[in-house]
């Protein structure tokens, strides 16, 4: 009985030790309630200020979150510059000269290591967290942001170049790199609607308006002014749509009209799958809201670097 009794407790020790490990792998909203209670609160103060400053912001830092989970996962990795190790994902066909917002993190890192008392906040994390505060100062949704994730120590700008999804995508194409990601059709048009906020540039459109059939003619029309055919103007910034910054269901309406201002945008509602979902947003922003956090928390659970892997950056530029 009592080698039973001790084969008992070290199984159940064992068990302990694995779920704990277990538990500790997993992301969780209280993540920081011990180690840095000011955490999120003092995240929530830099964007908000920032987005305030420039309401464009709010469109960037949440599109640096995106474009960091879709390369190894949501690892800080497109933070990095490049080193003589490192191939910097800010060089990557979708974020160079428009990924923006790094100041802003910088400075969101300083103040936050400043309230905890040392690097205790990843900039993983940072980004997932500024992400949802910039929706919410722009009038959208809220969620709880699972947090825990450590930072990467290396980047790939050839891996951003294969998995973001580029503007001039099928819909075919889009599914299958959200599919590549563990997110479904769904997750595809409810976070393409995060293009409800900010700007293109007319290299990302400038094919859709001159050679595209499925768009309005007058959008396609006065377009053209700002995006010329031929002689550069490359840079030239468009709003993604009229409210660009706002947090609305507008992006949908406007695809119903076929004034999705990217190829990648309009084919959400152009004949196929996801055309009906694209309609019940258009008219009911309640569900948009909803699906929009939901599909927000699972995009950030995207392969995250937890327990002992990776490091807590005390420089989000730069490995320690």
């Amino acid at each position: 009985m009592a080698l039973r009794g001790y084969f008992f407790v070290l199984l159940h020790a064992f068990v302990f030790a694995a779920l704990a490990t277990s538990a500790f792998s997993q992301l969780s909203s209280h993540y920081y309630d011990y180690s840095c209670p000011k955490a999120l609160s003092t995240i929530k103060r830099v964007v908000e200020a920032a987005v305030q400053k420039e309401r464009r912001m709010g469109a960037s830092l949440t599109r640096l979150h995106f474009h960091d989970c879709f390369v190894n996962g949501c690892d800080g990795s497109v933070l990095l510059d490049s080193t003589s190790s490192i191939d910097s994902e800010k060089n990557a066909n979708a974020n160079f000269q428009s990924a923006r917002g790094f100041e802003v993190v910088d400075e969101i890192k300083k103040a936050v290591d400043e309230a905890c008392g040392k690097p205790v906040v990843s900039c993983a994390d940072i980004l997932a967290v500024a992400a949802r505060d910039s929706v919410v100062a722009l009038g959208g949704p809220t969620w709880k942001v699972k947090l825990g994730r450590r930072d990467s120590t290396t980047a790939s700008r050839e891996a951003a170049d294969a998995n973001i999804p580029a503007p001039f995508f099928s819909l075919s194409e889009l599914i299958t790199n959200f599919k590549n990601h563990g997110l479904d059709e769904k997750d595809l048009v409810v976070l393409s609607g995060g293009h409800t906020m900010g700007y293109a540039r007319c290299a990302t459109f400038r094919d859709r308006i001159y050679n595209d059939s499925n768009i309005d003619p007058n959008f396609a029309k006065n377009l053209k002014y700002i995006c010329p055919k031929i002689g550069g103007g490359d840079s030239n910034l468009s709003p993604l749509d009229p409210t660009a910054a706002q947090f609305d269901n507008n992006y949908y309406s406007n695809l119903v009209q076929k004034r999705g201002l990217l190829h990648s945008d309009q084919e959400l509602f152009n004949g196929g799958s996801t055309d009906e979902l694209v309609k019940q947003f258009s008219y009911d922003t309640e569900d948009f809201y909803q699906d929009f956090a939901n599909s927000m928390i699972k995009m950030g659970n995207i392969q995250p670097l937890t327990g002992n892997q990776g490091e807590i950056r005390v420089n989000c530029r730069k490995v320690n």
